[in-house]
Parts: C-alpha cells; structure tokens; sequence
C-alpha cells in the first residue's frame, strides 16, 4: 500500500521523482535504421517482463520493444524473488530482442552484455562507477560498502526472442531500502539522477553492445564482451560461495569468467569448476 500524508497525497509525489517523458524518450531513442522500434511507458504494472513475453508471443511486438513502468507491483529477480519500489523511485523496464544471426548457445551472453551496456551506459550519465556480481546484480557503493542497486533478468520469448528485463534503484532513500543490502544510484552520490536522462543513456549503451556483439555472430571474445565485462566485474578475484540447484555449495575462488559466461571457481582441493546457475556470495573483499 502506498503511504499518504494526512492532506490524502500521495507522499511518493514528491517533486525530486517527476514522471518519465514518454514523448521525449520516443524521440530521442526510435530512429530509422536503429534497434529501438518503440517506447511504452506505462504507470503501473506487474512485470514488465512479463508484459512484454506475452507481446511478443503474441506477434504484438517487434524487435527493439521498449516497455517501461513508473511502478512494478511483482517485479520478478532471479530465482523469482520480488522485486518492488516506490512510484518513479527507479527505472523498471524490459526490451525485446531477437539475435537470428547469434548461436542459440551464445544466448546466455545477453545478460551479462546488458550488465555491462547499463554499468557503462550509468558511468557517462551519473557519474557513478557500477560494478557487476556475477550474473546479473549491479552494484555500487554507499559509505564505502558494495550495495546492490539493480538487477536483470532474460527470459525467452517465444522460439527467436529473448526479454531482457532491468530494475534500477535511482532515488531511494535510506528509509525506503527494501532489505539493509541494498542501494541506489542517489544513495551512492549521482551527479544526475534524472531518470529520462539515464533510460537514454542505457539504452544507447544496450543498442551499441548487442549491435557489436550480434555484428560479431555473439563471439564473446571478438566482440570484446567476455573482456569488458571480466574487468567490471566484482566477484572475480574474490571468496565466494556458490548455492548451487539441489542444494549443493561450492566454495573457492572466483578466477574467470568463461567462454560460455559461466563463473570459474578455484576450489582449496585444487579443482577448478565453471558454474551456469546459481546464488554467489561474496565472502571477502577483492
């Protein structure tokens, strides 16, 4: 329930989380001969993840949809965990792609192409350093602690498209933070936290690293994808422990990422073992 102040308003109306120009962006980002076919911007939804895999399964959306919400109600995180924020407190959008010239085994590479489109597209328009945990959170820093400020989350769309969905913490407040972990981009000292500003800049971002990486047939070291996101990327060089399907751990270093993106984990026992799937908790500062 969203909270009101005693004139019955609206509290999260405040005037420092204006609504997004839905115009503008439109303008600014569909372009003849570029990768954004349309910009939705919706005032409340569930997911918009979902939303936009029910288009696409449809026939209702081409490649290069943008949908965007002001609110998600059951915005949805790896392993399906909620996802929820205030009204126009941070960006919550997905994207519709469709990779035909890219290896159905070179997929997996989209989220973590996305990590590294928003970390740089955020470092031009907020002046924030972004750093990525292994697979898909994004971290910045508050206080000189690592916070998760956002995450992503792809999800196939029908037999040749991939949603790739992010949800970004750009305005929360200390007393708003979902659990203690967390941050935001006005938590970790923005020079900009206008939001219009920032889908801009993602978005370019997102364009120029899938344009790159699809040009490259999704060749993650020609594309220099394995490489850029290898020195974002925070988890490696640290102690880390994988929570593994069926409820197994795996404990060591994380020294690499692999061709196939997976997580390469040095264990004490001398073994090294890439993993695809799973929780990674950082156990030591790198």
């Amino acid at each position: 329930m969203t909270p009101h102040n005693a004139s019955g308003s609206s509290r999260w109306s405040d005037l420092d989380r204006p609504p997004l120009a839905a115009t503008g962006l439109r303008r600014a980002l569909v372009q003849e001969g570029g990768l954004w076919s349309s910009v939705d911007v919706v005032q409340r939804t569930g997911s918009t993840n979902s939303d936009l895999v029910a288009r696409a399964s449809s026939g209702t959306a081409r490649e290069g949809a943008v949908l965007v919400a002001e609110e998600q109600t059951a915005g949805r995180g790896r392993l399906d965990r909620r996802w929820t924020a205030p009204p126009r407190s941070g960006l919550f959008f997905s994207v519709l792609l469709r990779p035909a010239e890219v290896p159905l085994e070179r997929w997996g590479w989209l989220p973590l192409l996305t990590g590294v489109a928003v970390a740089t597209g955020l470092s031009r328009a907020a002046g924030v350093d972004t750093a990525l945990k292994w697979p898909n959170d994004l971290l910045v820093t508050v206080d000189g602690e690592e916070r998760k400020a956002g995450g992503i989350l792809a999800e196939r769309a029908g037999e040749d498209g991939v949603v790739v969905g992010v949800g970004l913490n750009v305005t929360l407040r200390a007393d708003e933070l979902p659990v203690p972990g967390a941050g935001s981009l006005l938590l970790a000292d923005a020079v900009s936290t206008d939001r219009d500003t920032l889908l801009r800049s993602v978005l370019r971002s997102l364009e120029t690293w899938y344009d790159r990486w699809r040009a490259a047939g999704g060749d993650p070291v020609t594309s220099t994808l394995q490489e850029t996101y290898a020195a974002g990327c925070a988890t490696l060089g640290r102690e880390v422990r994988a929570e593994l399907p069926g409820d197994r751990d795996l404990v060591g270093e994380a020294v690499a990422v692999d061709g196939d993106g997976r997580l390469v984990i040095a264990t004490a026992r001398g073994t090294r073992e890439a993993v695809g799937a799973g929780d990674i908790v950082h156990l030591r500062p790198a």
